[in-house]
Formats: structure tokens, C-alpha cells, sequence
């Protein structure tokens, strides 16, 4: 009796032990996460220049996503606008001719309480013009879309003061609209050269176009992301299939791309530098006898879905690393110079070199070299969690970019990336703490459970 009651002792004692070790694991990983947010609380945290941009440079920045704003910066890192009506932004580009004004293309995510959303949730989509200076905001042209998921308009490009094109992802079309009659003048409908079975899901998130440039030559290259292809469609012909960048599931080729940025023949092109998104990388292709071939490639060890990449006139590229958190400009060498911290950046423009690439050269005209290993992390600057980082680095090496680029997407915008480490150790233990939980509770009811296969003894 008296042995029983001292064995019970000691198993009370020892689990009271583990339990202790469980609740410390735990209080460390809430203790991390908190830290994170901390950081992530913060939103913009400019790390030291190598060689800080031009003095007369302002850089503006769209976030989509866990975080919806439109933020502007000076030349020495401080925020001069911001602004957050709508849910999410998308491309922005500086207005020609206007200082310290741009154009974006936005979403409004509509429920149950707008008169206009019968079947929440819808979108509406918008294209405005904004004063930096001013803070004045203009609305271009705006449409409803019954549903908000694919529905989103993520560009828009303007040909004169009158017209625009769009990239209507709710549609899978392309088409030019009169801003001042609202007529839509022009279409190139998806449809007509894709197979509805490719792709994404139809009528989901079919063709998912993401981008729309107007070229020099009245041609237009769009985006079709889940074609994993970049398309130039010529207004009066259609489609020139001999000029198309990549072809659906090559991954070697294209991956998911975003914002390609044409480079014309006179500054070194025809060339199209592209944010190959799934892949991990930013890619140049160069335009020779017919074929596209790579060029350049750029990525270090942070980065993780990048979704734009412009060209500017130094020769340094401007890169959007949302996965990464982060905005970088990289030299010619492949140095990151400059950088900014923010949560999930979609697009970045520097506002005195132009729409883009406008007045970057080529990687082939400047002789650049790739750059993919032996990178740095860009300086991170993200809490040092400890003994957390190497569980991060263990995570995001095994786990496919997709199911990481999907927990980046879909958490709060106060959790970065630096928190899946504590994350993750903190779901597994509350995991495993529950199973030893359950098993005692088990045999203490004389229940025992075994393996399916084990050796009689």
C-alpha cells in the first residue's frame, strides 16, 4: 500500500515536471512572437545605405493583402504620405508631367451591409490619381465585380490623358476604356488563344492577369500568371504567339510571374525583366533571333515571392520582395544599397526615373552578372530571435514557397515571417502536450493504446 502510494507520488511529481516543461516551451514561443510583433508594430524600418539612392528620389511603395496602404518616402527614408481607404493596392506609377503625382489601381472589399454586393464578398475597383504633396485624390474610373476573390484588378496603364487599359482579372481580359464616356473601346479576351482546362481554376482564378504594360509601338504585354507566361498582344492582330515568354508548368522558365517590365530595343532590348514569383528569383530575358533567353538572375537568401523588379536609369534594380517583407535596390555588382522593411510591399516606383523601367538599360547592355548564392540576408533586420532562427531557415527550406507564400498571405499583418519559427515549436508542443495529456488520462482509466504493430513478448 505504502509502495503504491509513493509510486503515485513519484508519477504526480513527474508529470507535474513535464507539464513544467511544456508550459516553459510554450511562454517562450508566445514570448517570441510578441517580440516579433513588436518589430512587425513598427511597419518601416530603413537599414543603413552602402550607397544611399539619388538625393532627389522619392520611393512609393503599395501593400496588398494582410496590410492595404499606399506609403511614400523621401530621400533620407522618412514617411511624407500614407493612405489606407481602400483594402488593398496594387501597380502604381508616376503621373507624366506631374510632380509627386501617381496613379494606382485599388480594391474595396464589399460584405453583406453595401446595397451593391448581393452575394458577398465583391469587389469594387478603382484607378485614382493622387497629389503626394497635396494629399488630393482623384478617382479615373471605377467598376463593381460580383466577387471579390479573382476579382481584382491588380494593373492599369495609361496610353494618354483620355484612355487607359486594364488588366480585368475577374473577366481574363484586357480591354482600353474612354475614362471620360466610360466606353470600353477595345478587348483582347483570354478565351480566344487559352484553353479554359490550363491554368487555375475556371471560372475561378482562371488566368489571374496581374500585369498590363502599353508599349512604345501601340502593342501591349500583359501578365498571365497562372499560364505562367508573359503575352504581347497587338490591338488590330491579337495575340503574337511567336513573341510569347514562357509556356504553362515550364517552372524552369516562369514560375507564377509579376510585373514584367519591357525594355526597348534602344536601351539594350527587347528585354523584359520579371519578378519570377514562385521560384524565388528576378529574372531578365533578352530577345535574340526570335527566342527569349535568360540574361540575368538575381536572388539571395531572403528572398521569397518577389512581385516586381524595374530597371532604374543607374543600372540598379529596384526589387519588391513581399514574402521577404522588404523593398531592395541591388547594383550592378548585385549589392543590395538600399532597403526598406514593410509588411507585404506589392509594387515599388522611384518617381523620378520614370514609369517602370523607363530609361533602364538591359542586363546584356550593361554587361551584368547573375548573382543567386553566397548572398547575404540584406541585412535583415527583423528581431533576433535566437534560438528560433535556425527553425525558421529549417521551415522555409523544406516547406514548398507556395505553402509559405500562403501563410504569408493569409496571417495577420502583424506576424512577419521571423515568427514562424516560435510559431510552429509553439503548435507542435501544444500538439504533443495534448496527445501525453490524453495518454494519461487514458491509463488512468486502464486504457492503454499500442502500436498497430508491435512483438509479443
Amino acid at each position: 500500500m505504502v509502495r503504491s502510494t509513493v509510486a503515485a507520488a513519484t508519477d504526480r511529481l513527474t508529470r507535474n515536471h513535464v507539464r513544467i516543461v511544456f508550459l516553459t516551451i510554450l511562454i517562450a514561443c508566445a514570448a517570441g512572437i510578441i517580440f516579433n510583433a513588436a518589430g512587425e508594430s513598427a511597419s518601416e524600418r530603413t537599414a543603413a545605405p552602402a550607397d544611399a539612392p539619388p538625393a532627389d528620389t522619392h520611393t512609393v511603395i503599395t501593400q496588398s493583402g494582410r496590410a492595404g496602404n499606399i506609403l511614400a518616402y523621401a530621400p533620407n527614408g522618412s514617411r511624407i504620405y500614407a493612405n489606407d481607404t481602400h483594402t488593398k493596392y496594387y501597380d502604381v506609377d508616376p503621373v507624366e508631367n506631374e510632380s509627386m503625382t501617381v496613379e494606382y489601381a485599388a480594391t474595396d472589399t464589399l460584405y453583406a451591409d453595401s446595397p451593391r454586393c448581393q452575394d458577398p464578398p465583391c469587389a469594387r475597383n478603382v484607378i485614382e490619381r493622387a497629389n503626394l504633396s497635396t494629399g488630393e485624390v482623384t478617382e479615373v474610373y471605377a467598376q463593381y465585380v460580383y466577387r471579390e476573390t479573382a476579382g481584382e484588378w491588380h494593373d492599369a496603364d495609361r496610353i494618354d490623358d483620355q484612355h487607359i487599359v486594364v488588366a480585368d482579372i475577374a473577366a481574363d481580359q484586357v480591354f482600353m476604356v474612354d475614362t471620360q464616356s466610360e466606353m470600353i473601346e477595345w478587348t483582347w479576351d483570354a478565351q480566344h488563344d487559352y484553353p479554359v482546362e490550363g491554368g487555375g481554376s475556371y471560372p475561378g482564378n482562371w488566368v489571374h492577369l496581374n500585369d498590363v504594360e502599353v508599349l512604345a509601338d501601340g502593342r501591349v504585354m500583359a501578365s498571365l500568371r497562372n499560364q505562367d507566361q508573359v503575352v504581347f498582344i497587338d490591338p488590330e492582330t491579337g495575340l503574337a504567339a511567336d513573341w510569347t515568354l514562357g509556356a504553362e508548368n515550364e517552372y524552369s522558365i516562369l514560375n507564377e510571374q509579376h510585373n514584367p517590365d519591357y525594355i526597348p530595343e534602344a536601351r539594350g532590348g527587347p528585354a523584359v525583366v520579371v519578378a519570377d514569383s514562385e521560384n524565388g528569383r528576378v529574372q531578365e530575358f533578352q530577345r535574340e533571333n526570335g527566342a527569349w533567353n535568360r540574361s540575368w538572375v538575381w536572388s539571395d537568401d531572403r528572398l521569397q515571392w518577389p512581385r516586381d523588379a524595374d530597371r532604374l536609369p543607374t543600372g540598379n534594380t529596384l526589387i519588391t520582395d513581399t514574402g521577404g517583407e522588404r523593398v531592395l535596390e541591388v547594383n550592378q555588382s548585385g549589392d543590395i544599397v538600399w532597403q526598406l522593411e514593410t509588411p507585404h510591399p506589392y509594387d515599388a516606383e522611384r518617381l523620378e526615373t520614370g514609369d517602370e523601367s523607363t530609361g533602364g538599360q538591359s542586363a546584356a547592355a550593361l554587361g551584368l552578372e547573375s548573382r543567386t548564392s553566397g548572398a547575404d540576408d540584406g541585412g535583415r533586420q527583423n528581431v533576433d530571435l535566437g534560438v528560433f532562427d535556425p527553425i525558421v531557415d529549417r521551415v522555409r527550406s523544406v516547406v514548398p514557397s507556395h505553402v509559405v507564400t500562403f501563410v504569408v498571405y493569409a496571417s495577420p499583418s502583424w506576424l512577419g515571417l521571423s515568427a514562424l519559427g516560435p510559431v510552429t515549436v509553439g503548435l507542435a508542443t501544444a500538439l504533443l502536450w495534448g496527445c501525453v495529456e490524453l495518454r494519461w488520462a487514458l491509463r488512468a482509466r486502464g486504457i492503454r493504446i499500442r502500436w498497430p504493430v508491435y512483438k509479443e513478448k
